[in-house]
């Protein structure tokens, strides 16, 4: 009688212990779960972006025929920046130089010094920088002040005869031209 309690005492303890073995896999399967549901996400948003790489971002500076040929013309091109699921619109200043019907040299709006905005003076004949006397020749030449480099160059296409431009801003205040 006494082996028939113990024997009983003994399946009760194994299936006791059966059952927390089974309770330690759901709990443990779950967590595996919302580990997962939550890492993987967030480990992509930290490493997706290096894998992505530097995206070209091509936008229409207008039509060709509205840039005089050999007169500098400044445009506006409108850039849109992606970081994550957030999108921003930002309006960008440009130079185009039209040396004839399909050859153009597109400038950064920006001085290379610090970054002002720059103007062509039509009586000089040169970009002038205002703010610390930065010269620049219509190819983009430094002429005079304190720029280190000529100025930036933008990549162009034409494309159905509108003028298309890869937007980039560069580093300021170097004395060889950088992407950030």
């Amino acid at each position: 009688m006494q082996s028939d309690t113990a024997g009983k005492q003994e399946k009760t303890a194994q299936k006791q212990v059966e059952r927390r073995t089974f309770l330690g896999y759901v709990i443990a399967a779950v967590g595996a779960f919302i580990t997962t549901a939550v890492g993987v996400p967030l480990v992509g948003s930290l490493i997706l972006p290096g894998l992505r790489g530097h995206q070209p971002n091509w936008v229409s500076a207008g039509p060709a025929s509205d840039f005089p040929i050999g007169q500098p013309k400044a445009a506006t091109v409108t850039v849109t920046t992606k970081d994550g699921w957030i999108e921003q619109q930002e309006a960008k200043g440009i130079w185009v130089v039209k040396h004839t019907k399909s050859d153009f040299t597109v400038f950064n709006g920006r001085c290379v010094h610090l970054g002002c905005a720059y103007s062509w003076q039509p009586s000089l004949n040169e970009f002038v920088c205002p703010c610390h006397g930065g010269r620049y020749s219509i190819t983009g030449q430094v002429l005079g002040g304190p720029p280190p480099r000529p100025l930036d160059t933008l990549s162009w296409k034409l494309n159905q005869g509108n003028l298309i431009v890869q937007y980039e801003d560069f580093r300021l205040g170097i004395p060889q031209k950088e992407e950030a």
